[in-house]
């Protein structure tokens, strides 16, 4: 049965990630970077992955890329592309909730 192995590699791993990890704090909180630098962290990842996706595409249409990558990369692209339109369908829900909040 290779899946208690499994269990227990990634049971291993998070052991040890939890130990390096910084914990962040009321008091070390001053150094993150405001909600606005994360937003726009998280903007130019996601376009450098759909980026990445087509670059993998056209790089196989011209036969230099492996499919496998490709399909993975082109993956990767459409769950991002589908969580940025999840992201601003939210976020404009939450706007038209506040407009029609009564004064």
């Amino acid at each position: 049965m290779a899946i208690p192995a499994a269990a227990a590699a990634a049971y291993r791993a998070a052991a040890q990630i939890n130990t390096t990890a910084q914990v962040t704090t009321p008091d070390n909180v001053s150094g993150a970077g405001s909600f606005s630098d994360f937003l726009s962290g998280a903007v130019k990842d996601s376009i450098g992955t759909i980026r990445q996706g087509e670059q993998a595409a056209t790089a196989q249409v011209q036969g230099k890329a492996n499919l496998v990558d490709v399909v993975n990369q082109v993956n990767a692209a459409e769950i991002t592309l589908d969580t940025v339109v999840a992201v601003r369908d939210k976020v404009v829900q939450a706007y038209q909730s506040i407009l029609n909040m009564p004064i």
